[in-house]
């Protein structure tokens, strides 16, 4: 019955020069609207639909069924639980409302471990959408969305821009965007700044990434393998490889999400802001993946602070800090996958935020150094260098050089 599905085109979201040149032309008549003071939402839903479903047809139908299902089940969870706020607020319920939230993704990512294959649950994206939900549900306990209707909801889970690479909205923030219409003079800095971004975009995934993903990484990788199961200057140069790019793939990705998005009337927030420029790792996380490091810092590191306060779980507030850092990063770890390299990538991460923290507190106490062009260049020397290391481990790369080195 679906066979016809699988026969059709797909188009995965920024993949190739000719997706924009269709999404251009598909948003052009949205664009033209904004100018003038007008959202056609009706023809926003219509090309939203017609995109995503060319995201999820042919070969990849079967993740569009997928995400259909998943949609249904996470918009009668925060329905439901928007309108039991209205009259209750139990904490057992709001925990196992989250829990639930969070479930398919829980599914999704220990299927792997634990059966061998992936979960049919899965599809491109489940990770940014279950932020989504489970944020919306936050939210709404807190007290801070008022109004919530279905389709309201679903239209921020499916904004076609970000659905498949991100950056993570706030159900909040985005409600607020949508409903206003920029002015003219709002709009046309919004379409200058579009352009920028999906020109460096351009720069980043299709210039300088095709170099590090398709030429270097690779090349090193070769080199590297024939020294398996021993390490060698070959795998330092995977590690670096490997952190170009990702940062310039991802960050291409999340500039074309940003720039698409401006172009339809929607400020979604940045995801990277220079983060190799960091002196310290916590300044890292503040600059790199920042919509999914502020959502874990909101939703986990500071709740977990604010429960283990009030409940005086810790005498030293200095302990209670590295174990919150400890606990959010090995959560990042788990969330990316059930495999050694995932935590192990969360742990050391966790570590860094601890001995970052310890070393400040120690500097001001005993030392009196002044920052300088030099003190600050060699905080960023270190900061890269351990992101870099760490980077190798969560590439997953030592795994197949140690204990897959002839591809079994």
């Amino acid at each position: 019955m679906l066979t016809w599905i699988q026969t059709l085109p797909n188009y995965t979201a920024y993949g190739t020069p000719l997706y924009f040149i269709y999404l251009i032309m598909a948003i052009l008549p949205l664009s033209i609207g904004l100018y003038f003071g007008k959202r056609f939402s009706w023809y926003e839903a219509l090309i939203s639909f017609i995109f995503i479903f060319l995201m999820f047809d042919g070969t990849s139908y079967k993740q569009g069924l997928s995400l259909i299902g998943y949609l249904i089940y996470q918009t009668i969870l925060v329905i439901w639980y928007f309108h039991y706020r209205q009259q209750k607020n139990n904490s057992l319920v709001f925990y196992v409302t989250v829990a639930l939230s969070l479930l398919p993704i829980v599914i999704v990512k220990f299927t792997p471990a634990f059966v061998g294959h992936n979960s049919l649950l899965g599809f491109l994206g489940i990770s940014y959408l279950t932020f989504r939900a489970a944020g919306t549900i936050i939210e709404t306990r807190d007290g801070v969305v008022k109004e919530l209707k279905w389709w309201e909801f679903i239209r921020f889970m499916l904004f076609m821009p970000t659905l498949t690479s991100g950056p993570i909205d706030r159900y909040r923030r985005f409600a607020k965007d949508y409903k206003k219409v920029p002015s003219r003079e709002k709009y046309l800095e919004m379409l200058g700044k579009a352009v920028k971004y999906l020109f460096i975009g351009f720069l980043y995934k299709f210039v300088i990434d095709y170099f590090f993903a398709e030429q270097w990484q690779p090349f090193f990788e070769r080199m590297a393998m024939q020294h398996a199961p021993h390490l060698s200057w070959w795998t330092v140069g995977v590690a670096y490889m490997y952190t170009g790019n990702l940062f310039f793939d991802f960050a291409g990705y999340s500039l074309f999400a940003v720039g698409i998005s401006y172009l339809m009337g929607v400020e979604t927030p940045m995801n990277f802001n220079q983060p190799f420029k960091s002196p310290n790792i916590k300044e890292f996380w503040n600059r790199w993946h920042m919509t999914l490091s502020f959502w874990f810092r909101d939703y986990i590191f500071m709740r977990f602070v604010f429960l283990a306060t009030k409940k005086r779980w810790f005498k030293n507030r200095n302990v209670l800090s590295s174990t919150a850092y400890m606990l959010n990063m090995m959560i990042m770890g788990f969330w990316h996958g059930v495999t050694w390299y995932y935590i192990l990538y969360g742990f050391l991460h966790g570590l860094a935020l601890v001995v970052n923290d310890w070393w400040l507190r120690y500097k001001r106490k005993h030392f009196k150094i002044k920052t300088n062009a030099f003190t600050k260049g060699v905080a960023i020397f270190i900061t890269f260098n351990f992101v870099v290391f760490t980077l190798l481990i969560f590439c997953g790369f030592l795994d197949k050089l140690w204990f897959h080195p002839f591809g079994m």
